[in-house]
C-alpha cells in the first residue's frame, strides 16, 4: 500500500441549475480538503478529471481547481481524460505521483456538466468516445453501441431481458438511500421489465430503464502517502490500483468478452493477495444494464454467458454474497462523465468508514471498484481497505 484516501466530497448528481463546471469543482475541492483536515497549502499536486468533449465552452480546466483557495496557486495541476473512466484516471494518476514520491498529498477532482447541452449534441459528444471512423454513425449514440452489444449477447446466450430488468430494479432500489443520487425512486421489476410509454425501447433490446442518466455533478478525494495518512483522522488504503487499456475499435475485439475488465480484475486481485470472495461489495460501471451483466462474468463472479445467474439468485443484491452497486450505480446515481470514477472512490471510502448512511453495506471491510471508458476500452480496477 503506497497511497490512501484521507478525505472526500460529493455533490448531488442530476440537473444542477445555477451551477457551472467551475462552481462544482470549487465546492467539492474545498469540502474534500476540509474533510481530510488538510490545508490547501499542503497539497503537492492537483489532478482534474474532466471529459468535456464539447459539453462545456470552457476547456483547459485544470487551473479552475485553484479557484478553491489562493493557497493552491502555483501548485502542479493537470487535467486527464479517459472517456467515462476519466474520474478513475484522475485518482490513479494521483496514486502514481505518490508512488513515485513526487507528491505526498494529491487532490483529485472529477466533474462534468452535461444537462445544459441540447439532447442531440449530448449523443454526438458521447460518441466521440467511440472509434469515430467506424462507429460514429451507429444509431442511438452510445445507447446504440450497447444496444448492439446486448443484441449480440442475446443471440449467443438467449434473451436476457429478465436479468437486465432485475439489475435495473436492484440499482434503483439501492439508489433510494443515496442522498447524492439523481433518481431516488424504487421503480420495481415490473416497470423495468415491460415496455411502456414511460419506458420505451431505446436501442436494440435496451429500454430507458437500462440506460444511465445524463447528469451534472462533481466529486473529490484527497490522497496521501500511507505514512501521512496514518497521522490523519481516517485512511482508506489502496490494496490495488490497476489500469488496462484495450483497442478502441470494437471490430478488433470480441465485444461480448470485456477482456480488459477481466484482466484488470485478475491483476488487482493477484496484487492485493485477495480473492473475489474477500470483497464486501463492488461498485461497478453500469452505464447500461448489459454492461453490469457482462462485468459479473469479467470479474469472475460467473462463467461467460452465465451472468444472469448472479442477479437471478440474488448474489448481487445489497444483502447478497457480493453486493454490487449499493450506491444505485450509474443507473440511479447518474453518470456525469468526469465525476463518475471519483464518485465511486468517494462512496467506497464512505462504505469502509461506516459513513454511507442508508446505502451502508453491513460489515464492509474491503471494497472493489470497476470504472470503464468506452465499451471496455479504458478499464480501471481499485481495491480499497480501511487502515485507520
Amino acid at each position: 500500500m503506497t497511497a490512501a484516501i484521507v478525505g472526500w466530497a460529493h455533490s448531488p448528481f442530476g440537473k444542477l441549475s445555477g451551477e457551472t463546471v467551475e462552481s462544482l469543482i470549487v465546492k467539492v475541492a474545498t469540502e474534500a480538503l476540509a474533510d481530510a483536515g488538510i490545508e490547501p497549502r499542503d497539497v503537492d499536486e492537483i489532478v482534474l478529471g474532466h471529459f468535456n468533449a464539447g459539453f462545456s465552452a470552457q476547456d483547459f480546466t485544470a487551473s479552475l481547481v485553484l479557484q478553491a483557495s489562493p493557497d493552491l496557486r502555483f501548485k502542479r495541476a493537470l487535467r486527464v481524460e479517459n472517456a467515462c473512466a476519466t474520474g478513475s484516471a484522475a485518482v490513479h494518476q494521483g496514486i502514481k505521483a505518490i508512488e513515485a514520491k513526487a507528491a505526498r498529498i494529491v487532490l483529485a477532482v472529477g466533474v462534468e456538466q452535461m444537462t445544459t447541452t441540447p439532447p442531440a449534441e449530448i449523443g454526438k459528444n458521447l460518441l466521440k468516445a467511440s472509434y469515430v471512423r467506424d462507429e460514429a454513425e451507429i444509431e442511438g449514440g452510445f445507447a446504440g453501441v450497447f444496444g448492439k452489444i446486448a443484441g449480440l449477447y442475446f443471440q449467443k446466450y438467449g434473451d436476457q431481458s429478465d436479468a437486465l430488468a432485475l439489475i435495473a430494479a436492484k440499482n434503483h432500489k439501492n439508489g433510494v438511500g443515496n442522498p447524492f443520487a439523481q433518481m431516488r425512486k424504487d421503480l420495481g421489476y415490473d416497470f423495468c421489465r415491460n415496455e411502456s410509454e414511460k419506458n420505451p425501447y431505446v436501442a436494440g433490446p435496451l429500454k430507458r430503464t437500462d440506460c444511465s442518466l445524463v447528469s451534472d455533478g462533481a466529486a473529490a478525494v484527497v490522497l496521501a502517502d500511507v505514512e501521512t495518512a496514518l497521522k490523519l483522522g481516517k485512511a482508506v488504503a489502496f490494496r490495488a490500483a490497476e489500469h488496462v487499456q484495450d483497442f478502441l475499435p470494437m471490430a478488433k475485439r470480441d465485444i461480448l468478452r470485456f477482456e480488459g475488465c477481466a484482466l484488470g480484475w485478475q491483476r488487482a486481485l493477484a496484487n492485493s493477495g485477495l480473492a473475489l470472495d474477500d470483497l464486501s461489495f463492488v461498485e461497478t460501471h453500469d452505464c447500461f444494464t448489459i454492461a453490469e451483466l457482462i462485468e459479473y462474468e469479467a470479474m469472475g463472479l460467473t462463467p461467460e454467458g452465465e451472468g444472469a445467474r448472479a442477479i437471478k439468485e440474488g448474489w448481487t443484491q445489497k444483502d447478497g454474497k457480493l453486493p454490487v452497486n449499493p450506491s444505485g450505480g450509474l443507473k440511479a446515481k447518474g453518470h456525469p462523465i468526469g465525476a463518475t470514477g471519483v464518485s465511486m472512490h468517494a462512496l467506497t471510502a464512505m462504505q469502509l468508514t461506516g459513513t454511507a448512511r442508508d446505502i451502508q453495506v453491513k460489515n464492509a471491510v474491503i471494497g472493489g471498484i470497476f470504472n470503464m471508458g468506452g465499451a471496455a476500452v479504458a478499464n480501471y480496477v481499485s481495491i480499497l481497505e480501511r487502515i485507520k
